[in-house]
């Protein structure tokens, strides 16, 4: 016990531990009493159970260890106690005598004899912590099912980062300019996307709680031959989708149109450099062919 916060710890706890606690502070000018409850359970086993939106589940312990005449009551519950599930079954009449369903709708199976618990099209809404005890005469047993239920995931959809399509270089006529990728996952939580280049991870965001869309950036060389993926994954499953760059980055028909402001005004310079050169060269070959018929036509005279 802290004797400066009076708070009370308990180490290496057992099943035989669970119960109510009572503090009670004790105030002499003014006399006053302050009580408080502490209301403590302590399970025989904790399991986690990872599900799937949609799934059927059955939560069942090994009960061959029980003796099945000492067993009075099977009792299921969601923690903290709450009214959303109660049922409770009579061993020695073979009568389930309470139960309550407020959420589950005929979801729900129990069997009677091992006093395992089926629920049916399971949903996000039912993750959380359900209670089986089983209440005996000498001692209960108590175990705790620690579910959550993950929604189903999407296909990552790949899609263009930019309306601009590759442009050849002036000089070479090689690709110069790189794409731009978007990968995105609508309505998602608890999950990673992330871009794999082979096996290794290039990027990666995360969601926990919130229900909402995710996009994560990709820029690749056109001409490159390494295999792209995206995938979106939570504990228990993943989606992916392999990136084809030929059909994600195609060329354009017409690239003049499609490339950046930049390269499209060298492009029409070096075109104008060009048919400036060609008209002078035009020019200076028809002035050369006349003067040199010209110098003909004089050397002729003058034999003459």
């Amino acid at each position: 016990m802290d004797r400066q916060t009076g708070s009370l710890t308990i180490r290496n706890v057992r099943t035989t531990d669970s119960g109510l606690y009572q503090r009670d502070i004790i105030y002499y000018n003014p006399f006053l009493q302050e009580t408080v409850l502490f209301n403590v359970t302590v399970y025989d086993a904790v399991k986690t159970v990872l599900l799937t939106e949609g799934d059927s589940v059955t939560l069942h312990i090994n009960v061959t260890d029980i003796h099945r005449q000492d067993i009075r009551y099977i009792q299921w519950r969601i923690e903290p106690e709450n009214t959303l599930l109660d049922i409770i079954f009579d061993n020695g009449t073979s009568d389930i005598i309470y139960y309550h369903d407020e959420i589950f709708r005929n979801r729900l199976q129990m069997d009677t004899q091992t006093g395992s618990l089926t629920i049916r099209n399971i949903r996000t809404t039912d993750s959380g912590l359900y209670a089986l005890q089983f209440i005996r005469l000498v001692k209960s047993l108590s175990v705790l099912f620690n579910i959550t239920v993950f929604a189903s995931l999407p296909i990552p959809v790949i899609i263009r980062g930019s309306t601009q399509c590759p442009c050849p270089s002036s000089s070479s006529g090689s690709l110069v300019s790189r794409c731009s990728l978007l990968c995105s996952v609508l309505n998602v939580s608890h999950v990673t996307l992330s871009w794999y280049k082979g096996n290794s991870v290039l990027s990666s965001i995360s969601v926990s709680d919130l229900s909402i869309s995710l996009s994560l950036p990709l820029e690749v060389e056109y001409q490159e031959k390494n295999t792209y993926s995206c995938k979106v994954n939570n504990p228990i499953s993943d989606q992916s989708t392999h990136l084809n760059i030929t059909e994600h980055c195609q060329l354009c028909p017409d690239s003049v149109h499609c490339c950046g402001f930049t390269e499209a005004v060298i492009r029409l310079v070096l075109s104008g450099v060009v048919g400036v050169a060609t008209v002078i060269m035009v020019v200076y070959d028809i002035r050369f062919r006349r003067a040199e018929k010209k110098r003909r036509t004089q050397s002729q005279s003058v034999v003459e």
